[in-house]
């Protein structure tokens, strides 16, 4: 009677662990598969080692790499609520993680996943997107080699944060 009682409580026990690891899980964006790679310190994990591509000089960090349905897929994590549309600067990071998962991996991912706070996007890594993302680094790239930089924007908080301030002439 007693093995009994105790084999209950530990069923119990390991189900409420279970859901709890589900909610976990939706609540980070993750879909339904398996975390094989995280970038967060939430789960209480290390921080993985970057994806790099040297033929690109590419380096990226997916906050999570989820394995479903023999797919590896990227998932990034934004701290904000969802506009009506993911950002484009949001779409091509999460494309570059889509690149860089098919250069390491060998495999190409379907879709990425954007998590906002409150809705989640699948983004479809088509061949366009593909096309276009690596238009936008040959332009990066050209663009490092240019002697002389013109600010594009009028973004005060845009300005503060960036990495080239201290040496801008154009700061704001």
């Amino acid at each position: 009677m007693i093995a009994v009682s105790l084999g209950l409580i530990l069923l119990i026990i390991a189900l409420v662990l279970f859901w709890q690891a589900g909610r976990a899980q939706k609540a980070a964006g993750l879909p339904g598969g398996r975390v094989i790679y995280t970038d967060t310190r939430s789960w209480g994990s290390k921080v993985e080692k970057p994806l790099y591509d040297g033929v690109l000089g590419l380096t990226g960090k997916p906050d999570y790499l989820v394995e479903k349905n023999g797919h590896t897929i990227p998932v990034e994590v934004k701290s904000g609520k969802a506009p009506q549309a993911p950002y484009d600067a949001h779409i091509y990071q999460l494309a570059s993680y889509c690149l860089l998962v098919e250069k390491t991996t060998g495999h190409r991912p379907p879709y990425g996943i954007l998590h906002y706070e409150d809705r989640d996007f699948a983004v479809d890594y088509t061949p366009a997107l593909e096309s276009a993302l690596l238009d936008i680094l040959a332009e990066m790239r050209r663009d490092e080699r240019r002697d002389e930089v013109s600010r594009s924007h009028e973004n005060a908080a845009r300005c503060a944060k960036c990495g080239f301030r201290n040496v801008c002439e154009q700061k704001l």
